[in-house]
């Protein structure tokens, strides 16, 4: 079914993953459109046409994340984590109504704290002021603290990964949606700033637009990370992508990764700017429960939820500018 309006132009989603070991692309693929189809179906029935009619891609890289985390004696077993994963969507799609992900919910999940995001909360401006940022991080994430290190060829070749799909889909005309989940999303973050003013990519695509860019968990409201981005690195370039109309944020409760739940007050000067529209924050109860126990960092709790929906429907929805009467 052609469910697109005379002379408009199709529209394209790209999934950008965020850190640790990941199943193979094809199962993570399928779970996250799953999600993302469920939360639509819920709250948004009359959109499954158009999103249908989408292209979706995913931007995968956690191969060369496996291989990292391999390399330093981390072990993996894939069909163990894909079968919760499907657990936790097979559970989370029983979830029937918008209004029942909220913090009544919330609070009788298993193993559910606020201690992680507590001492996230506390303890960052102490490690930035001490210097001790990049030791935690490599505590917490090995493969984070590669990416962001940048000693090795891992950076940039998960940069590599995300700008050739998103490049693609610019290429083909469509309007994108970018989503990144986690430090995915600074992953992303640098892809649209180099496309944005990078001398090898801005010829070509700093004119071009992302419509949309939604960032699920991300910890780019942390002041240590934000020095570590491929901005801070080039005092010669402005300091924010040019490519982006829109910008949504979405933070849960409890999840440590975002604890600076903000961006629109870190990002203020894209706007004043005028480098991007909007950037608007939203705060959210994360449903997921993993191995048993409270994740409100899981990516698909965050694809699923209404807020995620509601942020697809209104894309889905919107007639681009130059279509309007």
């Amino acid at each position: 079914m052609d469910t697109a309006r005379p002379g408009e132009r199709e529209q394209s989603l790209l999934v950008v993953h965020g850190r640790d070991f990941k199943p193979g692309p094809d199962p993570l693929y399928e779970l996250a459109t799953a999600a993302f189809r469920a939360g639509l179906e819920r709250d948004y029935p009359d959109c499954m046409d158009r999103f249908d009619a989408l292209t979706v891609r995913l931007a995968y890289y956690g191969d060369l994340t496996n291989a990292l985390l391999e390399g330093r004696g981390r072990h993996y077993d894939e069909a163990v984590d894909i079968g919760d994963r499907a657990n936790v969507l097979h559970t989370l799609k029983a979830v029937s109504a918008r209004k029942r992900f909220g913090i009544r919910q919330y609070d009788n999940l298993p193993g559910k704290s606020a201690v992680p995001e507590f001492i996230a909360d506390v303890g960052a401006p102490v490690l930035g002021a001490l210097g001790l940022t990049m030791r935690a991080i490599r505590w917490l994430s090995i493969d984070f603290h590669e990416y962001l290190r940048g000693m090795t060829h891992y950076a940039s070749q998960v940069r590599s990964r995300v700008r050739t799909e998103l490049c693609a889909l610019l290429d083909s005309g469509s309007r994108v949606m970018l989503v990144a989940h986690g430090t995915g999303a600074v992953v992303a973050y640098d892809v649209l700033w180099q496309l944005s003013h990078d001398e090898r990519f801005a010829p070509d695509y700093g004119p071009r637009k992302v419509d949309t860019f939604v960032t699920l968990g991300a910890p780019l409201g942390n002041a240590s990370i934000r020095r570590r981005l491929l901005a801070t690195r080039d005092a010669t370039q402005p300091d924010f992508p040019a490519n982006v109309l829109y910008w949504h944020n979405v933070s849960a409760e409890d999840d440590y990764t975002c604890h600076d739940n903000t961006l629109a007050d870190d990002f203020r000067r894209m706007m004043q700017e005028r480098m991007v529209s909007a950037v608007h924050d939203y705060r959210i109860y994360n449903l997921a429960v993993r191995f048993g126990r409270s994740n409100p960092h899981s990516s698909l709790g965050y694809y699923i939820h209404p807020r995620m929906s509601k942020i697809l429907a209104d894309w889905l929805l919107t007639e681009p500018v130059g279509l309007v009467a």
